[in-house]
């Protein structure tokens, strides 16, 4: 991984000599991936900005961990694009300038407007995307197999499957199987997902999650696992290079995850600073091959701060195909949330 020099990063960030000033800290909610040191350091080093983090995971967490914080405690949030919305109704996200945020140089499909915005005005911005679909060990599955959902179930693989315990993608993957975009799930729908899926749990050994489930695939105790994609095989390739990932043809999941300044922060502009950071291409890259996991950067021009292999893992070329082929995580009401629930219940007691 390039890493940009002190002065570089300052003059990225448009903060000029403050770091000199030192003393300034802001604190953020944010997923795993935002703990690694390689992302965070540069940027305190640069501005002396200390960034004090809180790993949390779900959006429904990240939700609770503020309404029991007192106003002013957080100045960051990372959270699913596609939620944002949920937070902007709640008051929490602080309106962005429309200038800057690095996002002309995104990946159209990713800028996730109708998410990020509301009413013209900027709420947060895309940072890291990527797929939940299959993940494999080449090894041992034959690649072709991976280009079709049905073969899951054809008992060539039974009792080799893992199936990732997490409701949302893995009921988003099986509605696309069926013919239902995401987009178009409804109760309905989902009663009609209640035959694959118990199908599929038939053929799967395990249902795990992320640790179980890079546990099983590792060391072979399973050969499949619906749900992985490049945010889970990545870390795992200098272990085992035969991990690997594909879209079917039935298509698959993505996930998106914003960046949000806090309304209730007093900190805006450190915190602003940091957004610009993260969104830039050499924190983009930084951001995309954390050690915690990987996904594509938002910014196409972080591709300039990867090195051939990491694009390669991350399937850079075939990006435009993928963000056809995939679509964004349902955003379920309560009635259609609780029926996907009952139904992941269902299967987990099977």
């Amino acid at each position: 991984m390039k890493r940009l020099t002190t002065t570089a990063i300052v003059s990225l960030c448009g903060i000029g000599a403050f770091g000199a000033a030192g003393a300034e800290e802001i604190n953020a909610l944010v997923w795993c991936d935002h703990t690694d040191p390689a992302l965070i350091a540069p940027f305190e080093e640069a501005t002396g900005i200390k960034v004090n983090l809180k790993e949390y995971e779900g959006t429904a967490a990240g939700l609770a961990i503020l309404e029991q914080s007192q106003p002013g405690d957080w100045d960051v949030l990372v959270i699913d694009a596609v939620d944002v919305g949920r937070a902007v109704d709640l008051g929490l996200l602080a309106e962005l300038p429309a200038a800057g945020r690095n996002t002309g140089d995104y990946f159209p499909e990713v800028v996730m407007a109708d998410n990020n915005t509301r009413d013209g005005k900027i709420y947060a911005v895309t940072e890291k995307f990527g797929y939940n679909t299959i993940a494999f060990n080449r090894a041992k599955v034959d690649p072709a197999d991976m280009d079709d959902m049905a073969t899951l179930t054809s008992g060539k693989y039974d009792g080799r499957i893992a199936i990732y315990d997490y409701y949302m993608p893995i009921l988003g993957i099986m509605s696309l199987a069926n013919g239902v975009n995401t987009a178009d799930m409804t109760v309905e729908s989902v009663v009609d997902l209640k035959a694959p899926l118990m199908a599929l749990r038939g053929a799967s050994k395990s249902v795990g999650e992320v640790v179980a489930s890079q546990t099983a695939l590792v060391t072979g105790e399973v050969d499949i696992l619906v749900g992985g994609g490049e945010w889970l095989t990545a870390v795992l390739m200098a272990e085992n290079p035969d991990l690997d990932w594909t879209i079917p043809k039935q298509g698959a999941v993505r996930w998106a995850q914003s960046l949000a300044v806090l309304e209730a922060s007093e900190k805006k502009d450190a915190a602003l600073q940091f957004v610009d950071y993260i969104t830039s291409p050499e924190g983009q890259a930084r951001l995309a091959t954390s050690s915690c996991y990987w996904g594509m950067p938002a910014n196409a021009k972080a591709g300039d701060a990867l090195t051939a292999d990491q694009k390669a893992v991350l399937r850079w070329d075939m990006q435009a195909d993928y963000l056809a082929r995939s679509q964004l995580y349902p955003v379920p009401d309560a009635a259609l949330d609780t029926a996907m629930q009952d139904l992941w219940t269902e299967m987990l007691q099977n």
